[in-house]
């Protein structure tokens, strides 16, 4: 209970007011092509109309809004990657009304994460320090500052309410801070701090059912958002370390079986040869408790934690074996691409027509958000609108089959494909499932 007046004054302004020029509103525009009338194409209404200005490629302008946080003072903002996702021009308006042109620096689809830079040479701005997430606890205090609904800068409150929710699937990084601080439309990108000031977390989504905020709302922690940043300033890219191992999650039955009180860790199902699991020491039937010290409750939370380490020296992992705790070290290293990815892009008459392909590796595997991946053709990437896609076929599949034909590399696939069966038989691999399909040609 409250001791002093000054106690029962308490607020939060001060806090806010720190923090919030930090947060910037985001607009993202781009050239959308509008559908083509076939009158456009006729003789006859060529001949009484003529070509009218800009009937060659009628478009409209897109927007979308966002929000972000500057987290470096030369201009350097933090974002979600759909905020900005294939946008022309990106307009970034600060809390003091400036407004700025920025470009990208980076996007990467997998966190949902994109870091841009602001267009101001010799400005200064005001900054988030990141906070190390991973010290957040259930019930501490923490405040949503964005944009929601295009309103304008808007400051809500709330408490954590979960960590480490896995089961959101928003990004391959399943691994989210959910809070029942009002976050809206308009919020994506902004910014979760905690009652120190300090960036905690990325507004990236909400659960509902009428678009607007039940109170379970869900933020990227900082530990991830600083990876992003870190990597997009020094490298340019994503660098993220390379484990070499599948595995799964621990059930009752499995807990039963390893002597364990409740369902917790990630079993190791599989290991690269060579890999950095195997030249640490993982073998199959491992069951990871732990990585730097932090304990594992399930495989997607071991991704997160791993991922997190970033790319260079060694992590600790603590694994369960035959009923003993063994310590491990484990090199952080970028995965390798043991086979060249020589990608395709399938065209012609198939029903795989409008897929891109490459040989699998693990740095191929890694891009596309496999688990594991070493041999093999997987689809990278599907034209909209594509027969690929009609038929169903996803980015991550693995083509194992065509036609009774092993698929051990693009070029068989696209030696296949020119060979226009009246029947086409494919089998592919998803998510650990053999999915066949047949197709008239």
């Amino acid at each position: 209970m409250p001791t002093s007046q000054e106690q029962i004054q308490l607020s939060f302004a001060p806090i806010v007011k720190n923090a919030a020029p930090a947060v910037v509103n985001i607009y993202a525009s781009r050239r959308v092509q509008r559908p083509r009338s076939p009158l456009l194409d006729d003789p006859l209404f060529r001949h009484f109309f003529g070509n009218q200005p800009g009937n060659g490629a009628p478009s409209r302008l897109q927007q979308s809004l966002g929000s972000g946080v500057i987290v470096a003072e030369d201009g350097v903002v933090i974002t979600n990657n759909h905020v900005v996702r294939d946008a022309d021009e990106i307009r970034i308006a600060l809390a003091d009304k400036r407004e700025f042109d920025a470009e990208v620096l980076l996007k990467d689809e997998r966190t949902d994460l994109a870091v841009l830079k602001i267009d101001a040479d010799g400005e200064s701005f005001p900054t988030l320090p990141f906070a190390d997430s991973d010290e957040l606890e259930v019930g501490d205090v923490v405040l949503a500052i964005g944009d929601p609904f295009g309103v304008g800068q808007t400051v809500t409150f709330g408490i954590v309410s979960a960590l480490a929710r896995t089961q959101v699937g928003i990004t391959d990084y399943r691994f989210f801070i959910q809070t029942d601080a009002a976050i809206n439309p308009g919020n994506s990108g902004g910014a979760l701090i905690d009652s120190s000031g300090r960036l905690v977390g990325i507004n990236s989504a909400i659960y509902s059912r009428s678009g607007g905020s039940l109170g379970i709302g869900f933020a990227i922690p900082a530990n991830m958002a600083r990876l992003v940043v870190r990597s997009a300033l020094e490298d340019g890219e994503i660098l993220r370390p390379w484990f070499g191992a599948s595995m799964q999650a621990v059930t009752s039955d499995i807990a039963d079986g390893l002597g364990l009180d409740r369902p917790r860790g990630a079993l190791v199902t599989k290991v690269t040869e060579d890999g950095p699991a195997d030249k640490g020491g993982v073998q199959v039937g491992d069951l990871i408790l732990s990585i730097a010290g932090r304990a594992i409750d399930d495989p997607d939370g071991f991704g997160y934690r791993f991922v997190t380490q970033g790319v260079g020296g060694t992590t600790d992992l603590t694994v369960l074996r035959n009923g003993r705790r063994v310590d491990l070290d484990i090199a952080l290293v970028s995965p390798p691409e043991t086979t060249p990815r020589d990608t395709r892009e399938i065209t012609g008459y198939s029903p795989l027509t409008g897929a891109t392909v490459m040989n699998l590796s693990p740095a191929v595997a890694e891009e596309v958000g496999l688990d594991f991946g070493d041999a093999g053709v997987v689809v990278a990437a599907i034209e909209s609108g594509s027969p690929a896609q009609r038929i169903g076929l996803r980015r991550g599949d693995v083509i194992v089959d065509l036609n009774g034909t092993d698929i051990d590399s693009t070029r068989t696939l696209d030696g296949l494909i020119d060979e226009r069966p009246r029947v086409w038989r494919l089998t592919i691999d998803r998510d650990g499932r053999t999915l066949q399909m047949a197709f008239r040609g």
